[in-house]
């Protein structure tokens, strides 16, 4: 019989046949082993060009298709041109490190296997990986394994927000019912700790005006003393203290607030005690910096990021609970579609977890730790700390002034007599030249600085030290601009 073509199958574009896999395969690990390679060379900031990138974006025509090892070839030549390249050393940045390499690997499977964390019948392997690394990170903050859940995030946005969800729901009678049902909760927290608290209070229906700001000390950690009296005064006043928030690690300086103090406050107020330590969470892996976490195992609550310093790829977040009892109070929740197995539905991740269909997250990190091992992190942190503590001491060897007390790998710093619009442009200079990236930053008070902080376990004490160059360079240009 003659074979009919209009009845042949057409080409699966979705799939690909073997031999374009093959080649785009081919074509992608040669791309990423190439940035990988190149990256400590390339320009950390390249110039902004908003032009150039959506006149690129609008040449895409969907009607005519381009070959596969062809589109990821372009599309890497616009990454490697229009963005930060947070992977170099020399990026001294926000908490965006150099990803491991098993990260990278971890993400590639997942998007290939594409499991479907919802429900524990569909990916239980994956969930089963997931929930052993939360009880093992709760146990290095010193959390009972055994009675310890929580979820893979986001970020630590998304574990503060889960966070306070558990903590009304914990501490606000009928609130996952009947709502706030005539309550004002009130959450506590530093005037250093991240804005992300302010955003759960907004999504949670409480209103950023019941967050309460609580002063800093000389070192911009939380004054306890002031924390309890502001929910003393809040509960004379007929409001309800809901949270008490501890930062191990503030965005911007670095501080730790006194969580021992505050897990006591928090304790005898009845209070949820939740720490965010999603970036100096790392301290507690290592044994000279674990005690700048004491009080964190008294926490009912923490958020971590393995996306910082850790080093694994966006985002890896963590929400770990000593009460996972809680969880399906806050999420729970029935559908007529969702498989019915044996097991009981709380054990289903969409019924503790604010995500519903979501990626293997944790697997990132489980392969990092199966390549690296405790030991391997433990030497690459302890080296990004003897780094800060170098840029540290050149800084003051320089002249600059630390405005921030930390033992934690980030400096903010100034000069005498320079104001914000000095150090803005200081900071422009050396974003400008290529070599290095840094920000400016405003601390509480108003105090204007300069921020660096080694982030990287690419980075070297060559790059440290060119940043201070860079930066000694870019202080006499401001200082004695060159002539027009």
């Amino acid at each position: 019989m003659t074979p009919n073509p209009e009845l042949a199958p057409a080409p699966n574009r979705l799939l690909l046949g073997e031999d374009e896999r093959a080649a785009l395969w081919s074509a992608l690990t040669a791309e990423i082993e190439s940035f990988l390679r190149d990256v400590p060379s390339l320009p950390v900031a390249p110039r902004l060009d908003a032009q150039a990138i959506r006149a690129w974006i609008d040449a895409a025509d969907f009607a005519v298709p381009v070959a596969p090892a062809d589109a990821v070839q372009r599309t890497a030549r616009m990454m490697r041109t229009h963005q930060v390249h947070m992977g170099n050393p020399r990026y001294f940045g926000l908490f965006n490190p150099s990803p491991t390499t098993m990260s990278v690997a971890a993400d590639a499977l997942v998007a290939a296997f594409n499991p479907q964390l919802a429900a524990w019948a569909r990916s239980p392997f994956a969930v089963e990986i997931e929930n052993a690394l939360l009880r093992r990170f709760g146990e290095r903050f010193g959390l009972d394994p055994a009675a310890t859940g929580g979820s893979f995030t986001t970020g630590g946005a998304e574990a503060n927000l889960t966070a306070l969800a558990t903590a009304l729901a914990a501490r606000v009678p009928g609130w996952a019912q009947h709502g706030l049902n005539g309550t004002t909760p009130r959450i506590y927290c530093s005037s250093e700790a991240h804005e992300s608290m302010r955003k759960a209070a907004r999504l949670c229906g409480l209103g950023t005006g019941n967050v309460v700001r609580i002063a800093v000390d000389g070192r911009y950690a939380m004054r306890a003393r002031d924390a309890a009296a502001a929910i003393a005064a809040d509960r004379r006043a007929g409001l309800l203290p809901v949270m008490l928030v501890g930062t191990a690690g503030t965005t911007t300086t670095g501080a730790i607030d006194p969580l021992r103090e505050l897990a006591a406050i928090a304790e005898r107020d009845g209070l949820w005690f939740h720490a965010d330590a999603a970036w100096g969470g790392f301290a507690a892996l290592l044994p000279e910096t674990r005690d700048l976490l004491g009080g964190i195992e008294r926490a009912d609550s923490i958020a971590f990021d393995a996306h910082k310093m850790l080093s694994v790829a966006m985002g890896a977040g963590m929400f770990i609970t000593r009460h996972p009892h809680l969880l399906p109070q806050v999420f729970g929740s029935s559908a007529g579609y969702m498989p019915v197995d044996h097991l009981d539905p709380r054990d289903d991740p969409y019924s503790y977890s604010i995500q519903w269909s979501r990626r293997f997250t944790g697997l990132k990190l489980f392969l990092s730790l199966l390549v690296a091992g405790w030991d391997g992190y433990r030497d690459a942190i302890r080296g990004q700390i003897a780094l800060g503590d170098r840029l540290r001491a050149g800084l003051l060897d320089d002249g600059w002034e630390i405005v921030n007390a930390t033992p934690l790998p980030v400096m903010c710093f100034s000069m005498p007599h320079f104001g914000r619009d000095d150090l803005v442009a200081l900071a422009d200079a050396v974003v400008a030249g290529g070599r290095a990236w840094i920000s400016f930053c405003t601390l509480s008070g108003g105090v204007p600085a300069l921020r660096a902080c080694v982030t990287s376990h690419r980075t070297t004490a060559d790059d440290v030290d060119e940043l201070i160059a860079l930066l000694h360079a870019a202080r006499e240009q401001c200082a004695h601009p060159a002539p027009a």
